[in-house]
């Protein structure tokens, strides 16, 4: 999935000079993979992949829209989820459909004061044990847990994790540098399971 998603990807940037700008989590992909061919790959600037993002701010026990956000909200310290725990951020973004995630669901538990975060995983069924090992040995701690649950209707998985148990998590980081951590997360999970696919075949 991820590598037929990445192809696309390819395939409506490549300019005719043969240059594809990809940030470093897409150009490692690339070449390991060997799908560069001849290609020049230029690293973007990370600090830039979520400045097209749609951004919402909700509210918790609604579910409503506070205010759709730009980017600029993003240079916030994460721990604006804990100065207003009624509220949750939803960030949409074209890199997400790379991964094969709609969006990303953030906020601070209620209980835990963990900060949380919530994604439909475009995966099938049948990697529940994949899925299941990878969270287990890669969320640090004996209280990291995690909520998976295939939802049959939208045929996706619905994953909740605490952010925290990641291991370089850092409560200083700007909400911008979370999102990055995140999907840096669930990149290196699609890519997992794509090759435990592989070597089960």
């Amino acid at each position: 999935m991820l590598q037929k998603q990445i192809q696309q990807y390819i395939s409506s940037q490549l300019n005719e000079g043969k240059k594809l700008e990809v940030y470093a989590e897409e150009k490692a992909y690339i070449e390991k993979h060997g799908l560069a061919n001849d290609m020049t790959l230029i690293e973007k600037d990370p600090t830039t992949r979520f400045q097209d993002a749609y951004i919402e701010r909700c509210d918790k026990e609604t579910e409503e829209t506070l205010s759709e956000e730009s980017f600029t909200f993003l240079q916030q310290p994460m721990n604006y989820l804990k100065k207003h725990k009624n509220e949750f951020l939803y960030l949409e973004s074209n890199w997400l459909e790379v991964i094969g995630v709609d969006g990303i669901t953030f906020e601070v538990n209620d209980v835990f004061g963990t900060y949380d975060v919530m994604v439909g995983l475009k995966l099938q069924k049948k990697f529940d044990a994949a899925l299941k090992e990878y969270l287990r040995s890669e969320l640090q701690g004996d209280e990291a847990r995690f909520e998976l649950m295939f939802n049959q209707n939208d045929g996706v998985w619905d994953l909740n994790f605490p952010l925290d148990y990641v291991e370089g998590f850092q409560e200083e980081m700007s909400l911008e540098e979370a999102y990055r951590f995140i999907y840096f997360f669930l990149f290196t999970l699609v890519e997992r399971i794509e090759e435990s696919r592989q070597s089960a075949n």
